[in-house]
């Protein structure tokens, strides 16, 4: 972890912590039977939103600015939609990362995911990102100058909203 926030509440930074911690990537055990299929769809992401408050946050680091490229936003949701229609997170319910971006004719180069579920908003996602230092360290990797950012939505499962967050040079 990096500290909290700058500006934030002690409280409101324990908070962001807490939710990292129970929905980020690494801290949900795998079951070990396959995923229940759920019913799921997209939720609309403002991308060039997020592209400004990570470009931000990167800035606040002293690295370069991303853009959004359509292909990456078509990779992530692909993710999310499989982790929502499953329940559970996962890198690879869609395919590998590698070969997710492969097969969108993207040049393979550095490339990093940031997954999670459970943040009602972009705003509480990146917050999460940012707490976790894996997540951070995907957010702050040096070669990365595209994003692709995208949620889905089902209802009926213990987190409700999944998110993904695909990344290249």
């Amino acid at each position: 972890m990096r500290g909290p926030l700058r500006g934030a509440a002690p409280a409101a930074a324990a908070l962001a912590l807490a939710a990292s911690v129970l929905a980020g990537c690494s801290a949900l055990p795998v079951p070990d039977a396959a995923p229940r299929v759920v019913s799921a769809g997209p939720l609309p992401v403002d991308a060039e939103a997020a592209r400004r408050a990570i470009a931000q946050y990167r800035a606040s680091h002293g690295l370069g600015a991303v853009s959004v490229d359509p292909a990456l936003n078509r990779v992530a949701q692909r993710q999310a939609d499989a982790m929502a229609r499953a329940d559970t997170l996962s890198h690879t319910l869609a395919g590998e990362l590698s070969a997710r971006v492969a097969a969108e004719g993207i040049r393979r180069g550095a490339e990093a995911e940031n997954v999670s579920a459970g943040y009602p908003s972009f705003e509480r996602a990146l917050l999460g990102w940012q707490h976790s230092p894996g997540h951070d360290a995907n957010l702050l990797f040096r070669p990365i100058r595209r994003i692709g950012i995208a949620a889905a939505s089902a209802p009926g499962t213990r987190f409700k909203t999944y998110w993904a967050l695909v990344m290249t040079d």
